[in-house]
């Protein structure tokens, strides 16, 4: 007898663990949010907003992209879509069961980017993104971006930035030129902004 009830103690908490996990959790902030009147897409369990998403990626990448056409519907059409339908606030349950909030109106987004309190910490970047904005001012928190901050306000000020211009201006045709040259081969274009832009 007791053979048997001990696995089926183990098993029980862990559906118990595993529902409050992934049903009561996310259902329980969609309310919480709802009754904020931040409406979003319904969460569905276990996925999330998963299938959703890719569902509404496929769909925008099987149309072809015009030279003068907006490209975030084609980039981010689950965003796109969930902006026009939810407005400029809404959650989205696209990792599973942890939701994200998207924030697309501007005087909240500057707040979250001000974040002098830590309250919205940043998320940990993928390997390629930390590899592409180096260990600067976008991924450092705390005092180093406090650090960095007050070192960057003096040099990105209004003034040495209208100064700046012309040689910005400069290399960028400098580097338009040289991937004219090479029309029609494969242009590594990581490689060509790491040197644009140190």
């Amino acid at each position: 007898e007791l053979v048997i009830l001990v696995p089926f103690c183990f098993f029980l908490v862990a559906l118990i663990k595993f529902l409050y996990d992934y049903l009561w959790v996310p259902l329980r902030i969609q309310r919480l949010l709802n009754s904020q009147g931040i409406k979003g897409p319904p969460y569905k369990f276990i996925h999330g907003n998963n299938h959703e998403v890719t569902k509404m990626k496929k769909e925008a990448l099987s149309k072809p992209l015009g030279l003068t056409d907006d490209i975030f519907p084609k980039v981010q059409p689950h965003i796109y879509t969930w902006i026009n339908r939810y407005g400029k606030i809404h959650p989205c349950f696209s990792v599973c069961i942890r939701p994200e909030l998207v924030i697309s109106e501007p005087e909240l987004v500057k707040e979250v980017l001000k974040n002098s309190e830590n309250t919205f910490p940043k998320k940990k970047p993928s390997i390629f993104f930390s590899k592409l904005l180096g260990n600067g001012l976008v991924l450092l928190e705390g005092e180093k971006w406090v650090k960095h901050r007050k070192l960057a306000n003096h040099v990105f000020h209004g003034e040495r930035l209208k100064n700046m211009t012309p040689a910005v201006i400069a290399s960028v045709e400098t580097m338009l030129e040289k991937w004219k040259g090479q029309e029609g081969k494969e242009i590594e274009v990581f490689q060509e902004f790491r040197l644009l832009t140190s």
